[in-house]
């Protein structure tokens, strides 16, 4: 043997023996897996409930072994059943894991339903169809939302695979649901004018006009919901499936798809109509991986099949979510409508009202709407128009959508660009969680009547809230950050979708374990697109162990600190003592001998708080602003004397200003009974004694009614631009907060937005503003400009000016004059300085 070996060569080695165990035990693996799952998959024809070991076996065996033999027909029905026949009975087990959101859509879809049957006073028909609906595992799911039985008169499941539509069958006879019909057809060919007794009669156009907005639609009936479950992905010809829905869709009915997706950031960025673009990109590597995996199952993940069901509907709710628990598979849940707003009979129309309810113009309704709003934006007059107006017209001569703002159950929440980097800017986080302002004190001042048009900065909304108590015809909110307005949004929702005790947790207690439940199910239609998806990736806020609501925004960085100071100087549990103080002046020891000297020492002054970092994360304060503390605190060091000026100083300026908010405030106030602006800060929630007006028992009766914030319109921009269009002389009250004091002296933004002030307001409206100085720069502009000034408080050593007092004053400026009007020259300087400030 040796010689013959060296004859060949003498390096041939021997065969390794464990290798070839080794492949030997991968292909008797490999044959033992393939027969078992061909005996499990015989076995389990016939069964309809198969155990977990066999559905698993099943899936892995269809999905990845046996082949689509059924293409030989060249139809989709036999590829269909090539691929489900074998798995019908195990479909359900298999998917639990894969096909998320589908109850998420079913509960948005039930939600806007329901809201709608509430208002429907109309005694017609409901009507589901299920396109795609496979086995049944949707329509049976939807019954925790609602009553199917009762709540549908007729329901109909569209599927193509025989196999699936009999399994579904025999679930709806175990469950005695006789509404439900399982419709085995081509879902391009289902009409309901062929099931439908109320249908009857109706025919479809055999040329049907495909120009926007004129899509065929029925006239009355209809499916008052229309939902595809991964069932678009599957669709080969998916264009003609689209265009077949309008048809069955009802007037005022709702479409709900939720489906795989993969898209880049590229293909969505300049669309207006999508309802948003949170979480919506997926990265390269996600996109070429997950579109190569499901295509070996035939399901296509190309963006053109979500592109196109968008451009078909308006777009209601949007929402891109990652399945993490299998490798984040990217899906989305969409609901839409009628590309045609269905409450008005023309397009035009509900986008004039709309434009008039925002920029306070008259609505007119001319003989020939359509006609007079096409030669008046040809002729490009001069009228005041709302940028939601200007892009309605812009996606109007382009054949697209409507932003989705307009296809909203309410609207409150006006169309704004969210790629703009002035919104962008802030990073998707609110800065305040809660307002700073005294309530008690504004409703005071301002004395709000029911013909008061108001113009207000959102904050937290806690004010716009307290506006809204007393009745005015009109409140404008507004604010530059987008989720400020989101969180003004979700309150508004929650007064008018949640029972009281729902609303204390999540905005008395700033916690509820129940809030993405009630976000999808209660408060969804009473959201725009891009608050619901903002609030559906931040429900950790309110459901998460620790923190809560209050203890988030770039506020909460103030807290902490102080939090942390706390715990370093040993003083923690004097705050829980404080917050238990039965009396003002238990109150007043406990300040003075524990909490102050840590809190108020020059030590933390000098290191923390004065630091200008410190000043404008934590707590909202811009340079600016700070100068203006800085100068009033070198003033007042003049006056004591040339030896006291070597404390001029920033963190001198910082402590004297803090000593003269804090120590007023305790000295007059009692916190834990009524002042919940401390209250909230030092407990990171209100107590049921101590919160603001709107959390109260009496407030949410009143805000949670029908109608009740009709007159709420939330812009998202700045106050300049929003003054700018709105029509002059119809607003009574604006009130800015301190936001004047973030202008810069030296330019002529200040005077500029003072002048459109002037322009919008009527002769003796108001505007009430606050400052950390005591009388700031910007006062001799306003008198400058056709105002009075009137101090309506002043902060001094050892006296209060609100419950707050955070602020060194607070004032009223009356127009007294109109002001000419401005010439291009002067608009257009004092725009780009106004662009230049960000706030």
């Amino acid at each position: 043997m040796h010689s013959i070996m060296a004859s060949l060569g003498g390096n041939i080695l021997p065969p390794d023996p464990h290798k070839n165990i080794y492949l030997a035990g991968v292909a008797v693996v490999l044959l033992v897996g393939v027969c078992y799952s061909t005996l499990l998959a015989k076995k389990a024809k016939d069964s309809e409930n198969p155990s977990l070991v066999q559905s698993l076996w099943l899936f892995f065996y269809t999905c990845f072994l046996k082949p689509h033999d059924g293409d030989n027909n060249g139809n989709q029905q036999d590829a269909l059943e090539s691929f489900y026949k074998t798995q019908a009975g195990a479909y359900d087990a298999t998917r639990k894991a894969l096909l998320k959101g589908r109850e998420d859509m079913l509960a948005l879809a039930a939600a806007q339903l329901s809201y709608r049957a509430k208002k429907d006073t109309e005694n017609k028909r409901r009507v589901w169809v299920d396109v795609g609906g496979g086995t049944g595992w949707n329509i049976e799911s939807m019954s925790k939302f609602v009553d199917v039985p009762r709540f549908f008169d007729s329901v109909y499941l569209v599927d193509f695979s025989p196999s699936l539509c009999q399994v579904a069958r025999k679930r709806f006879e175990r469950l005695g649901w006789e509404n439900v019909k399982v419709i085995c057809q081509d879902a391009r060919k289902f009409r309901l004018e062929d099931h439908e007794p109320s249908c009857q009669g109706r025919r479809a156009s055999d040329s049907p006009s495909r120009g926007y907005f004129f899509q065929e639609r029925p006239k009355h009936g209809g499916a008052d919901l229309i939902t595809m479950s991964y069932s678009l992905s599957m669709i080969p010809d998916y264009y003609s499936v689209i265009d077949s829905l309008p048809s069955l869709l009802a007037p005022n009915g709702t479409i709900g798809v939720v489906d795989f997706y993969v898209q880049s950031q590229v293909d969505v960025t300049f669309r207006n109509y999508t309802g948003g673009h949170a979480n919506r990109h997926v990265n390269f590597f996600g996109r070429t991986f997950w579109r190569a995996w499901f295509d070996i199952d035939r399901v296509a993940l190309e963006p053109g099949r979500r592109d196109y069901l968008e451009y078909s509907f308006g777009t209601v709710l949007n929402a891109n979510n990652r399945n993490y628990a299998l490798g984040a598979i990217p899906y989305y849940i969409w609901l839409g409508t009628h590309k045609q707003p269905p409450s008005s009979s023309l397009p035009h129309e509900i986008v004039e009202k709309l434009d008039a309810l925002v920029t306070e113009s008259p609505y007119l309704y001319p003989a020939n709407h359509s006609a007079a709003l096409s030669r008046a934006v040809e002729k490009a007059t001069p009228e005041i128009r709302s940028k939601a107006f200007d892009a309605a017209i812009v996606n109007l001569s382009s054949n697209l959508p409507l932003p989705s703002f307009f296809y909203q159950n309410h609207h409150y929440r006006i169309y704004y660009d969210d790629q703009l980097k002035k919104h962008t800017q802030f990073n998707d986080e609110y800065i305040y969680a809660f307002t700073w302002e005294d309530t008690r004190v504004d409703e005071r001042i301002l004395k709000l009547k029911s013909d008061d048009v108001v113009l207000a900065i959102t904050s937290a909304g806690d004010n716009l809230l307290s506006y809204v108590l007393q009745g005015p015809a009109r409140i404008h909110a507004v604010d530059l950050n987008p989720t400020q307005n989101h969180l003004l949004e979700l309150k508004v929702a929650a007064f008018s979708s949640l029972p009281y005790e729902d609303f204390w947790k999540i905005f008395g207690e700033g916690k509820h374990p129940e809030f993405r439940s009630l976000l999808i199910s209660k408060m969804s239609p009473h959201l725009s697109s891009r608050a619901f998806q903002y609030w559906l990736k931040n429900h950790h806020i309110f459901t998460k162990s620790s923190g809560g609501l209050y203890d988030t925004g770039g506020s909460k960085h103030g807290i902490r600190i102080f939090r942390w100071i706390s715990r370093i100087f040993g003083c923690r549990s004097a705050v829980k003592e404080l917050l238990a103080a039965k009396t003002l002046n238990e109150q007043r020891e406990i300040w003075r001998n524990k909490i102050r000297p840590a809190l108020l020492s020059r030590l933390v002054s000098k290191f923390v708080v004065s630091q200008e970092s410190f000043l404008w994360t934590a707590l909202g304060v811009p340079k600016n602003q700070l100068a203006i503390i800085e100068e009033d605190h070198a003033v007042s060091e003049a006056v004591c004397g040339p030896n006291a000026r070597a404390k001029n100083t920033r963190s001198h300026a910082i402590w004297e200003y803090m000593v003269n908010t804090l120590d007023p405030m305790v000295e007059t106030t009692h916190i834990a009974a009524d002042n919940p602006y401390y209250l909230v800060c030092l407990d990171g929630k209100y107590s049921r004694n101590c919160h603001p007006v709107y959390l109260s028992p009496q407030a949410h009766a009143r805000l949670s009614r029908p109608g009740a914030f009709d007159g709420l319109r939330i812009h998202t921009d700045e106050i300049d631009e929003v003054l700018a269009r709105i029509a002059p002389g119809t607003l009574t009250v604006a009130v800015v907060m301190d936001s004047m004091d973030w202008f810069d002296p030296g330019s002529n933004a200040a005077a500029a937005q003072i002048a459109k002030l002037n322009r919008a307001l009527r002769m003796g409206g108001r505007v009430m503003l606050r400052s950390g100085g005591l009388r700031p720069w910007y006062l001799a502009e306003f008198e400058r400009h056709g105002f009075s000034a009137k101090c309506m408080g002043e902060r001094t050593a050892g006296k209060c000016i609100d419950r707050v007092n955070m602020y060194a004053s607070c004032w009223i400026c009356t127009k007294r004059e109109n002001l000419p009007p401005p010439t291009p020259e002067t608009e257009s300087i004092a725009g780009s300085e106004i662009t230049s400030l960000q706030i």
